[in-house]
């Protein structure tokens, strides 16, 4: 009998869906701190405005913002501080191949807790032009319209 996957949703990125074409999507974990954690589990965090880079073979998220854990004390870290992501090396180096091609870059897309522990779901993008995003808003709202006329017909 499998043991189920829960999976306690954080934060997530929406805007990255709507910005960009996401191929692959990628599992890591987040070096953090014991009050970040704690401010975590209270679900402090955002990552609208984060990106990934990788320096010297290994992978950060800037700009991830987890807010101080108020019964924190000096304890507490930088809310905006660089987090190490824990990848395999496979993964940087096949990561690292792919965002020098042209366009594709590397975006947070959410935070949730796996087992216990904090992980980022990050995606190989690639980025969209406003035709495409035309399109899509489109399609969304083409199909919101279908649904409700499915509603009304079926009441």
């Amino acid at each position: 009998m499998a043991k189920e996957e829960a999976k306690k949703l954080i934060a997530n990125n929406k805007k990255a869906y709507h910005d960009y074409f996401i191929e692959e999507k990628y599992e890591a974990g987040i070096e953090l701190f014991g009050t970040e954690v704690k401010s975590l589990r209270l679900g402090k965090c955002s990552i609208k405005e984060s990106f990934i880079r990788i320096d010297k073979g290994e992978v950060y998220a800037y700009g991830m913002h987890i807010s101080p854990y108020e019964m924190g004390n000096i304890f507490n870290k930088d809310p905006m501080r660089p987090k190490k992501l824990l990848l395999h090396k496979s993964e940087i180096l096949k990561l690292l191949g792919k965002i020098t091609e042209k366009g594709y870059t590397l975006v947070p897309l959410e935070v949730y807790f796996k087992e216990g522990r904090a992980k980022l779901e990050i995606g190989l993008a690639k980025g969209k032009k406003l035709y495409d995003k035309r399109e899509d808003i489109a399609k969304k709202d083409l199909k919101r319209e279908t649904e409700r006329e499915f509603k009304i017909k079926n009441l």
